[in-house]
């Protein structure tokens, strides 16, 4: 409300000196017309004329057509009108389209040379003066036509200017967003792996209370060591969620490579999971880093289900590919009996076909006639 008040009171002082400069033009115009000493009735009309002319102003704004016809009409009457009605012409000019300004003008063309009949200026014959009126109003309607193409370029630039604004915002926003889904699912994944290990172990010390003591005591160092690994990997993903700016885990842990399979399948095996594993790599170091990344979130993925919906069956892995073929990952388990070891956001295989699919390959999961879960994953690996 105070800015709107504040646009008006300069309005408001921006009419007024216009009027008075104008106004102190059509008085200096009046008094060379009548230094000759023309009739003292022509005197009155000229003061009329250029008070109601002046007076005319203020509207041109709101009504700049209307105005200039008005202040053209005028202009026919008295030279006191000629002022305002040239910054009527430049007015109507400068705010509304050529088809419509050229009517103002004409309008004004007309009414000086109606002026020039009746009135004519001594020393100035008619034909002169129809040609420096035209061009005199020519002049206004180009000025006017050039200052309305430059305000639209700069408005169309400052609009442009604040779209790529907001658009480069926006990009920023949804890169921070992918980036902050794309670590959180990382972490989910690391983080469902390291539990299920710990559900495993802890099953263990519930269900077999008779163990040795130094079996009792590796497990319950193996759940010490990873609760303290879980709680680090936790405590970098609210870091991820809760700071969008983030650029790296805050621990600087290497991303896992294909040669960490063997590593993985190993620690499954210690947590007590039998599995197959057939692995036929053919120039394995050729791989793809990202491509190995995948793969062992592929693996990683697959087994911590196995622990968790399908709890001391055995696992069979089958991975094998070279350059130019793919890479095949094959995992099966039997099914299990509906009641997982632990819960799951059932988001995981979700998250990770996703993630195969941006590696450029497929995946496939789904529990065949023979009651084995399989989850299949494919890809690609270029010569």
């Amino acid at each position: 409300m105070d800015d709107l008040c504040a646009r008006r009171a300069r309005s408001r002082r921006a009419d007024l000196v216009a009027m008075t400069a104008i106004g102190i033009v059509s008085a200096a115009t009046i008094v060379g017309r009548h230094v000759n000493g023309e009739s003292s009735w022509l005197l009155v009309l000229d003061i009329a004329v250029g008070l109601a002319a002046v007076g005319l102003i203020p509207f041109l704004g709101a009504r700049p057509v209307h105005g200039a016809v008005a202040l053209g009409v005028l202009a026919a009457l008295s030279p006191a009108a000629t002022p305002p009605s040239n910054v009527g012409t430049l007015t109507i000019a400068h705010r509304r389209p050529l088809r419509i300004a050229l009517f103002g003008t004409s309008a004004a063309v007309l009414g000086h040379f109606v002026q020039n009949l009746w009135r004519p200026i001594q020393g100035l014959d008619l034909l002169w003066f129809v040609v420096l009126d035209v061009a005199v109003h020519a002049a206004l309607l180009g000025w006017g036509q050039w200052n309305q193409a430059r305000q639209a370029l700069l408005d169309s630039l400052r609009e442009r200017a604040l779209r790529a604004e907001n658009e480069q915002g926006r990009r920023v926003a949804e890169a921070r967003a992918l980036e902050r889904t794309k670590m959180a699912r990382e972490m989910h994944d690391v983080l469902a792996h390291r539990l299920s290990l710990l559900a495993t172990y802890a099953g263990a010390l519930e269900y077999r209370p008779d163990s040795s003591p130094e079996k009792l005591a590796k497990a319950a160092g193996v759940i010490r060591g990873g609760v303290h690994q879980a709680l680090d990997e936790l405590r970098e993903v609210i870091g991820v969620l809760r700071d969008g700016e983030i650029d790296e885990l805050p621990s600087g842990r290497p991303q896992p490579t294909f040669a960490d399979l063997s590593s993985l399948v190993t620690e499954s095996r210690d947590a007590g999971t039998v599995i197959r594993y057939d692995q036929v790599v053919s120039a394995a170091e050729s791989l793809p880093p990202a491509t190995g990344r995948t793969a062992y979130r592929v693996v990683q993925e697959g087994l911590t289900n196995a622990r968790k919906h399908a709890a001391g069956r055995p696992v069979t892995l089958k991975v094998q590919g070279e350059p130019g073929t793919g890479l095949q990952i094959v995992l099966t388990n039997p099914g299990g009996d509906g009641v997982p070891l632990t819960p799951g956001s059932g988001t995981g295989l979700v998250g990770l076909t996703e993630r195969v699919q941006l590696a450029g390959g497929t995946l496939d999961h789904g529990q065949g006639g023979d009651g084995e879960f399989r989850l299949r994953a494919s890809l690609p690996w270029p010569a």
